[in-house]
């Protein structure tokens, strides 16, 4: 079993290249299945949900080819699949993705339900509230889904929640449908944005993404392109916060602040000094001081992130507190942090850190993607030696993670 050990580091120093989004890549991944012309992407990260997803398409009869080592070129012309394999949809919730893109090229799809992080229930009914008013018949039956539509149309549907998943899978299906849709209170998410000027540069009608207001006018086909994927906020926020932690002072760079808002004020409001420039971002991290978190749909501050400040709360002087409000099981790092000696308690969705206890090493588990990386931030200030088990949830995530902290002097390994 693959270990990451984080030892007590000085200090971060230097300057680290953030990867392209995950959680943008994935979606436009999915869309490639939309076209059939060669589609190449570029700033693609290495990563585990990476490699699932293109082994989706791949099994459904696209043509994947790695073409760099974050270059990719599909196309999709000939896919011949409108299922996808249980094994596959298992390993990875973004899998999900591709039932709208099936339903607009195939007229068909047949899904399981998705899997990935435990952080609590995430149901993909608004996304078959979509394809419902696009004029899909869904039929559900145990483990599965199936949704069929001789001809998708165009229709005004309103999200209960903005879910991000739910607004892709439904621009998706709607690029290719007869006539106009408009979706309501979506979500306004950058990954949204960065769909949206992918499927656009394919000839697709898409207006007013990063809105809560996107409208979709429907076209035949679309052709193929390239695209450069958007640089990764929250891989971005955790370089932030690792200078912060650290009382370091590290350069970002490849990142987009307008992007970073609410990370750059809760660092400014614990006590770090940040410089934003054009692409890149400057953390000066000094004595961290106690403030409060609540999490909130996009411009609001990250769920992503919330793992994250919470190893920066238990440095702080005084008591911090978070509220989560995206996710009901997103605080099952917090167990792992008490046991390196963090003082945390829980009430619902609340989490009420005293900070300024020493943090002594232990053995602890990545209990998912972001809390694994809040394990290793808060490694990088325990006395010791920190073993973190489960980093297979962080591989999901994060690109050279251990390469790109070592650069910047933190003491760090896989073993």
């Amino acid at each position: 079993m693959e270990k990451i050990l984080v030892k007590k580091s000085g200090p971060l120093r230097g300057k680290v290249r953030i990867s392209g989004a995950k959680n943008a890549a994935l979606p436009i991944l999915a869309a490639c299945l939309l076209g059939t012309e060669d589609i190449v992407l570029e700033d693609v990260p290495n990563l585990k949900d990476v490699e699932i997803m293109m082994e989706v398409l791949s099994s459904l009869g696209a043509e994947v080819e790695k073409i760099g080592l974050n270059k990719i070129k599909i196309n999709a012309k000939n896919i011949n699949s409108y299922e996808t394999k249980y094994q596959l949809m298992n390993k990875m919730r973004a899998s999900f993705l591709v039932m709208g893109p099936l339903l607009a090229r195939m007229k068909k799809t047949v899904n399981s339900l998705p899997g990935g992080c435990a952080i609590g229930a995430r149901p993909i009914d608004l996304h078959l509230k979509g394809f419902r008013a696009l004029g899909a018949e869904i039929t559900e039956e145990p483990g599965n889904i199936t949704a069929s539509a001789e001809k998708l149309k165009g229709d005004t549907l309103y999200l209960d929640f903005p879910s991000v998943g739910a607004t892709e899978n439904i621009m998706m299906a709607a690029v290719l449908a007869e006539g106009e849709t408009i979706i309501e209170n979506a979500a306004m998410e950058p990954e949204i944005v960065d769909l949206a000027s992918f499927l656009k540069k394919m000839g697709a009608k898409v207006y007013g993404a990063g809105t809560s207001s996107i409208r979709i006018v429907g076209v035949e086909s679309l052709k193929g392109t390239s695209h450069q994927i958007i640089p990764d906020r929250i891989e971005a926020g955790t370089f932030m916060v690792a200078a912060a932690i650290t009382g370091g002072d590290v350069l970002v760079e490849n990142c987009i602040p307008s992007h970073m808002k609410p990370i750059i004020a809760k660092l400014i409001e614990s006590g770090s000094q940040v410089i934003e420039y054009d692409e890149s971002i400057r953390v000066i991290g000094k004595d961290i001081k106690p403030f409060n978190i609540k999490t909130l749909p996009y411009p609001g501050f990250p769920t992503d992130m919330q793992a994250q400040f919470m190893s920066l709360m238990t440095c702080a002087d005084g008591i911090s507190v978070t509220r989560e409000t995206v996710f009901e099981n997103r605080f099952m790092h917090a167990e792992e942090l008490k046991k390196l000696g963090a003082d945390i308690s829980l009430t619902g969705r609340e989490a009420i850190v005293k900070g300024g206890k020493e943090l002594i090493g232990a053995e602890v588990r990545a209990t998912d993607l972001r809390g694994g990386a809040a394990l290793i931030l808060a490694g990088l200030v325990s006395q010791g030696q920190t073993s973190i088990c489960d980093i297979f949830h962080i591989d999901r995530g994060y690109e050279n993670i251990e390469e790109k902290f070592r650069a910047l002097g933190a003491q760090i390994e896989r073993v």
